[in-house]
């Protein structure tokens, strides 16, 4: 069963304590980290790829609400209060549940159940935030990612999707299973290549340049 990364981010360590219990208990769930507010959430999720976000929402600096509208939108967000006036604007947000504190194990177990239900139904597809606009898009019908200082453009069978992010974040977010890193501007999707000739590999009648530092580990991996 694929795992699914998570954090906690709450400015009470007794819920933090509670709910890394819980998440302990769930065989599919794997803690990567906790935080007593946003400011030292977002290291954390810079430094490895997240699915799964349980976030306090009164906290001091900011407010859970305002840091969900900062997190990707592949981050799935469950939202955790004493206070139940802020459940609506927690749905607003798209969040995939809200637990109300004192939260119970067995309404714990409900809310990260669709998160898993989630995972599978939508395991063929990414979301690609390009300005003000959402894409979602399967993973097969991208060709490759190509970096552009601080945009990356998404090669599609039939278009390209710009976006305003970092290589780097791309690369945590793609399944490793099926998209490699190839060079530092070019991350390639396995299943297109279709040979390998001096420096360069081929998607049919594509070529992307593979860098000397990573050759030979995209030769061992796709070859």
């Amino acid at each position: 069963m694929t795992s699914i990364n998570c954090i906690v981010v709450d400015d009470e360590e007794l819920a933090r304590t509670l709910l890394i219990t819980y998440i302990e208990k769930i065989d599919f769930l794997n803690l990567v980290g906790e935080a007593e507010n946003p400011l030292e959430a977002l290291p954390l999720m810079k430094e490895q790829k997240v699915d799964l976000l349980f976030l306090d929402i009164q906290m001091p600096e900011i407010k859970g609400t305002e840091f969900a509208k900062m997190v990707n939108s592949n981050t799935k967000i469950i939202f955790t209060t004493a206070y139940s006036q802020f459940a609506l604007e927690g749905y607003e947000l798209n969040a995939l549940d809200y637990l109300l504190k004192p939260i119970t194990f067995e309404r714990f177990v409900t809310a990260v159940y669709k998160v898993k239900i989630g995972e599978i139904e939508g395991s063929e597809f990414f979301t690609i935030k390009s300005g003000y606009d959402l894409y979602k898009v399967k993973y097969e019908d991208i060709l490759f990612v190509e970096s552009d200082s601080e945009y990356v453009t998404f090669h599609m069978i039939d278009k390209k999707i710009i976006s305003n992010q970092r290589l780097k974040t791309v690369e945590k977010e793609l399944p490793s299973n099926q998209f490699i890193r190839v060079h530092r501007s070019y991350i390639i999707n396995k299943t297109k290549v279709t040979g390998l000739k001096g420096r360069d590999l081929y998607l049919d009648k594509l070529n992307i340049p593979v860098s000397d530092s990573y050759f030979d580990f995209v030769k061992q991996e796709l070859f």
